[in-house]
């Protein structure tokens, strides 16, 4: 942490004890050393009461939201500078989640109460989670057997450039959705992206599927800048919800945008690269989640409980840190950002088989379920490909192999495939299966992970 933190309103006091602290207690404890964060959330408090009197609203229920979330930012604010409180600090980061929401759930009718309530919310979080949360710690930053840090800013910076672009796109989408525009950007697919925002599928969310999606992007760019380059260790609650929405949460998103022809019968061009950007996210996320297991792991065998480690973080002596002669250095670079991940040939043809395996139907004119399978597999092995990118997850290229059996089987036993479509998915599937089987390289270590990292059967 900075000498200047200590000329902060409230000043710094106990400082002395930090290299004592556990990485949790002192987060807890540092809203209420560092106090200017909590009058900007004062004045965005005072801006939410006095929006629906300025933007017209046009909605009750949004009016009184922002009245009532106005209100507790101000005194829980209030309650940190006066009581010395750090949880209702961080209480303020709920409200902030809940403005991104709220124009969700009571279906804003202007563009001006959702666009105010997502920027005051992205700013709370920002004033009450991120700005307090940025404290160096001390100790190694490097895991135990690795060669390298997997929370840098570097390393972070591509998910947040890919959480960016799914947030814009999903913005966009969202404004349709909630009548804000009638415009909706379809390069490819004719009226491919208003059929799939306006299906039964996307109605059956009780809010805009969209805005659901720009929520998720919007907390995931937030999470990727939450804490220091020690975050693996020191924060593991932070990381595990950042693993959560970034990999489960997103892979399940990834499969809906696959399931689009099938069950709306329409592609959707910004919903593809929406899911693209998210195969590299998720890519990328788990080497620094895997590096938190790994320390949750040790902790618990040394007799730490796993619940006071998941919450409270730790550290380890600086000279287990890292591969003895082998560790890559924390200075920035271009592709810093990329360690822990790289694309084997392999991997490139697989994807482009995907990506033909997709477009076939259209090209061979196949019909019928021979063409929903054709499209299905051929979205399932892109992703799979594209995940398998990661060192770590290297081994996620062996899904592809059962998938390759199965491109040569399916046209023979589904029905609308002519002659030369069966036959392409004779050569398709057996390619897939043969460029599925070797590792390519592997350049960095990931402590116990590495035999998995770098298992192969050739």
């Amino acid at each position: 942490m900075s000498e200047n933190h200590g000329a902060s309103s409230g000043g710094m006091a106990g400082h002395g004890n930090e290299q004592s602290q556990e990485p949790g207690t002192m987060m807890l404890e540092h809203p209420t050393m560092e106090l200017w964060p909590q009058y900007p959330i004062v004045i965005l408090g005072l801006w939410l009461i006095a929006s629906p009197f300025t933007f017209g609203y046009e909605s009750v229920l949004m009016s009184v939201s922002d009245i009532v979330s106005g209100t507790l930012l101000i005194v829980l604010a209030v309650t940190v500078l006066v009581r010395r409180n750090g949880w209702a600090n961080y209480a303020n980061g709920f409200v902030g989640l809940w403005l991104l929401l709220a124009p969700l759930v009571f279906w804003a009718p202007t563009s001006a109460a959702y666009l105010n309530d997502t920027l005051v919310g992205v700013f709370v979080i920002t004033f009450s989670v991120l700005v307090v949360m940025r404290m160096e710690m001390s100790g190694p930053g490097v895991p135990r057997g690795w060669t390298y840090n997997p929370s840098t800013a570097a390393q972070r910076a591509p998910i947040i450039v890919a959480g960016l672009i799914g947030f814009f796109f999903s913005t966009h989408m969202a404004a349709f959705q909630l009548g804000y525009t009638d415009f909706v950007f379809e390069p490819f697919f004719g009226q491919g992206t208003v059929n799939v925002l306006t299906s039964d599928v996307s109605k059956m969310f009780p809010i805009s599927d969209a805005g659901l999606g720009a929520v998720a992007y919007a907390v995931e760019v937030l999470m990727g800048f939450m804490g220091d380059k020690r975050r693996w260790r020191t924060m593991p609650w932070m990381v595990t919800f950042f693993g959560i929405v970034v990999i489960p949460l997103g892979f399940v998103s990834i499969m809906l945008i696959i399931l689009q022809p099938l069950a709306v019968g329409s592609w959707c061009t910004l919903c593809l690269l929406s899911a693209l950007a998210m195969l590299f996210m998720i890519a990328l996320t788990v080497d620094e989640v895997l590096a938190m297991g790994q320390f949750l792991y040790r902790r618990t065998q040394e007799g730490e409980s796993l619940w006071h480690a998941f919450w409270m973080g730790g550290t380890f002596p600086e000279t287990e840190a890292g591969v003895d002669g082998d560790t890559r250095s924390d200075a920035a670079s271009f592709w810093s950002m990329f360690w822990g991940m790289s694309i084997p040939w392999y991997l490139i043809v697989a994807t482009g088989l995907g990506l033909w395996l997709m477009a076939s139907p259209a090209v061979f004119g196949t019909t019928g379920v021979a063409a929903d399978s054709s499209q299905l597999v051929g979205a399932l092995v892109v992703t799979f490909s594209v995940i398998a990118m990661g060192e770590p997850t290297r081994v996620v290229r062996f899904v592809n192999v059962p998938l390759g059996i199965w491109i040569v089987v399916a046209p023979w036993i589904l029905s609308g495939a002519p002659t030369v479509a069966t036959w392409n998915g004779v050569a398709v599937g057996v390619l897939l299966v043969i460029v599925s089987i070797p590792r390519g390289s592997i350049r960095d270590r990931y402590g116990t992970w590495d035999d998995i990292a770098e298992y192969s059967i050739i």
